[in-house]
C-alpha cells in the first residue's frame, strides 16, 4: 500500500486501505492467468486500537470478497516505540492456482497484437510520494479540502480503493485467448508493460485513446511534471493491460463491457527493442 497510508493517517479513515492491500496481491496473481485462492495479512501497529484494527481488517475482508478468495489468517504485531502514534504498516500475500498449460507468460506475443487497457479508479496505490508533494506542499491543500475541478475532497479522491480485476478477467479468459497481462503499478505503463513482452517486441501506445482521469491532469499541471515522468510514475487511468491477437481485440473489448469493465484499445505490439513508445493516432 506504501505511502497511501499517509493519507489514511491524516484523514483518520482506515476502511479502504485493506482493499488496496488485497488488490496488489490478487491482481499480480491474475496476470499469470491464475485464480486467487487465499490471502493472509500482516498488520504492525505501535498500539492496538480495536476500532481501528477492525476497520483495517474489514477492508481486507472486502478486498477478498471482491476477488473471490479466502482470508485464511494473519497477524497483528504491536510494536511500541517503533511506529509514530496513530501510524501502522500493512503487508500481505496471495496464493493462486492455474493449469500449467494455461499459464499466461507473454511468450506467444507477436507484432500486430493489440493492447487492451482497463480503466483504473484513480491513483490506485502508486505515485503517492509525488502526489502528496503536489497536493499538500505545492497546492497547499489539507486532507478535507475540495480538489479543484474534481468534485471530491482530497481524502475521498486519494483514498479511492485500487480496482480488483479478478472476476471479470477470469470470466473473459473463458472466451478469449489472452497472450499477456500487465498490472500497472509502480513504474506506470512505461515500467510495467515491457516485463510481459518477449525479446524483439515493443509496445506502441496511443495516449489519446482513453480518457485520463482529472486527478492526473491536476497533478501534472500543478506539479509542472513532464508527461514522460507522469507515464513513468502513475497508471494514468489504465490499471490493467491485456495483450490479445488483432482479430480478437474488438470481441475482447465487447466482452469486457458486458462484464462491467470500461476498456479501450490503447495500442499495439510492434517489432523492435523491448520497451514502450507513446504516439497519438493521426
Amino acid at each position: 500500500v506504501g505511502s497511501k497510508l499517509k493519507i489514511a493517517f491524516l484523514a483518520d479513515r482506515h476502511d479502504t486501505v485493506g482493499i488496496d492491500l488485497v488488490a496488489m496481491g490478487v491482481n499480480d496473481v491474475l496476470v499469470h492467468g491464475a485464480e486467487p485462492l487465499f490471502f493472509l495479512d500482516y498488520l504492525a501497529v505501535g498500539k492496538v486500537v480495536p476500532e481501528k484494527i477492525e476497520a483495517i481488517v474489514r477492508g481486507v475482508a472486502e478486498g477478498c470478497r471482491q476477488a473471490g478468495c479466502s482470508l485464511v489468517g494473519g497477524e497483528t504485531a504491536e510494536l511500541p516505540d517503533f511506529y509514530a502514534p496513530g501510524e501502522y504498516d500493512l503487508a500481505g500475500f496471495c496464493v493462486g492456482v492455474a493449469e500449467r498449460s494455461r499459464i499466461i507468460d507473454g511468450s506467444t506475443v507477436t507484432p500486430g497484437d493489440r493492447l487492451i487497457g482497463l480503466a483504473s479508479s484513480g491513483l490506485h496505490s502508486n505515485g503517492y510520494s509525488l502526489a502528496r508533494q503536489v497536493v499538500f506542499e505545492r497546492m497547499g491543500l489539507k486532507v478535507g479540502d475540495p480538489l479543484p475541478g474534481i468534485g471530491k475532497s482530497v481524502a475521498d479522491e486519494l483514498l479511492t480503493p485500487t480496482r480488483i480485476y479478478v472476476k471479470p478477467v477470469l470470466d473473459l479468459l473463458k472466451a478469449v485467448s489472452v497472450r499477456a497481462m500487465a498490472h500497472i503499478t509502480g513504474g506506470g505503463l512505461t515500467g510495467n508493460l515491457p516485463r510481459v513482452l518477449p525479446t524483439g517486441c515493443k509496445a506502441v501506445i496511443d495516449h489519446g485513446a482513453w480518457t485520463v482521469p482529472p486527478i492526473f491532469t491536476l497533478i501534472r499541471e500543478n506539479g509542472k511534471i513532464a508527461e514522460e515522468e507522469m507515464f513513468r510514475t502513475f497508471n494514468m487511468g489504465i490499471g490493467l493491460v491485456l495483450v490479445v491477437a488483432r482479430e480478437q481485440a474488438d470481441h475482447c473489448r465487447t466482452l469486457l463491457a458486458s462484464l462491467g469493465e470500461t476498456a479501450w484499445i490503447i495500442g499495439e505490439v510492434q517489432a523492435g527493442s523491448r520497451g514502450v513508445e507513446y504516439a497519438r493516432a493521426q
